[in-house]
């Protein structure tokens, strides 16, 4: 039987595509790869839920990987998100994930199609008995239709390549509706920012963040303090990250996400359709949850503004 080696406990940045005059950026992507690590995130993830993969061809998405995996150099895990709403083109990349060298598949639930429990768990079994490598599950009913219920979860954790389970509903009790056993074979992380750190306290391993490609230090800050006990200085970065975690929201995250590194490293805000770019509002509000942060100073915003 294969055993999958587990993942780090923490933070994971779920790191957006840089594009450049249409192309991908892949130098401002190993500039923010370098920034993730130097700042103390556990791992990446790359064609993941925040990174405009749906917009990627398939020369572009192996070029990803291959860029992602030479620039962490076996220093934090590279995830690489394989799933889709067809069984056979998830099987087929998460084979090439594997070959590419990554640490581990990131499987979202399938869209639009809307399977039942049924057929969700034979989608994600067909894929963890075609391929020796491991899975992390990403449950995200807002954007797929279709949630994993804590019967599936259990169900999913005896499969041996299923290792974590990515809950982004915010609901902080979903850990606690498994069954210990459970929570030892897949560890549970949090995909909402707001309620991450609640999650951990209700038994989560960390958190897959957005908000990490913008401010990796406080976040990963953040999840390491509670893991190793200062709960107060777990409350006290989460109080400073909400003006951030607040300005994610306002439209749409990827395109907000896009502005903040644009501001912090100098790299493109641009977007593909049918993505478009924030509105004044939002830009206005990121800048100042930037310079709360200290990763932009109040000088530069409100001249910007």
């Amino acid at each position: 039987m294969f055993m999958p080696r587990r993942l780090p406990d923490g933070a994971y940045a779920d790191l957006v595509t840089p594009f450049r005059n249409g192309e991908v950026d892949h130098a401002g992507l190993v500039s923010l790869i370098d920034w993730q690590i130097q700042s103390g995130m556990s791992g990446l993830v790359v064609c993941g839920e925040n990174s405009e993969a749906y917009n990627l061809n398939d020369d572009e998405r192996i070029a990803v990987i291959r860029t992602a995996v030479e620039a962490a150099n076996g220093i934090v895990p590279v995830l690489v998100g394989t799933g889709s709403n067809c069984t056979r083109s998830t099987l087929d990349l998460t084979l090439k994930a594997k070959a590419l060298g990554a640490d581990a598949a990131l499987l979202v639930t399938p869209y639009y199609s809307k399977p039942t429990q049924k057929g969700l768990f034979a989608h994600f079994q067909t894929v963890a008995e075609a391929v020796d490598f491991p899975m992390v599950i990403v449950n995200a009913p807002a954007r797929s239709a279709v949630d994993i219920t804590p019967d599936l979860a259990e169900k999913l954790a005896r499969l041996s390549s299923v290792i974590g389970l990515v809950d982004c509903t915010g609901d902080i009790a979903r850990p606690a509706q498994l069954s210990a056993a459970c929570r030892v074979r897949m560890h549970c992380y949090s995909g909402h920012e707001r309620t991450a750190l609640a999650f951990a306290l209700a038994g989560g391993h960390g958190a897959f963040s957005l908000a990490a490609n913008i401010a990796p230090r406080q976040v990963a800050a953040m999840h390491n303090a509670f893991r190793y006990g200062n709960s107060a200085a777990a409350r006290m970065l989460q109080d400073r990250l909400l003006p951030l975690f607040a300005a994610l929201e306002l439209e749409h995250p990827i395109a907000a996400a896009k502005l903040g590194l644009s501001v912090i490293l100098g790299l493109s805000p641009e977007l593909r359709l049918p993505l478009t770019p924030v509105g004044i509002e939002t830009e206005l509000q990121m800048r100042a949850a930037l310079t709360l942060l200290g990763t932009v100073s109040a000088k530069t915003s409100a001249k910007a503004s």
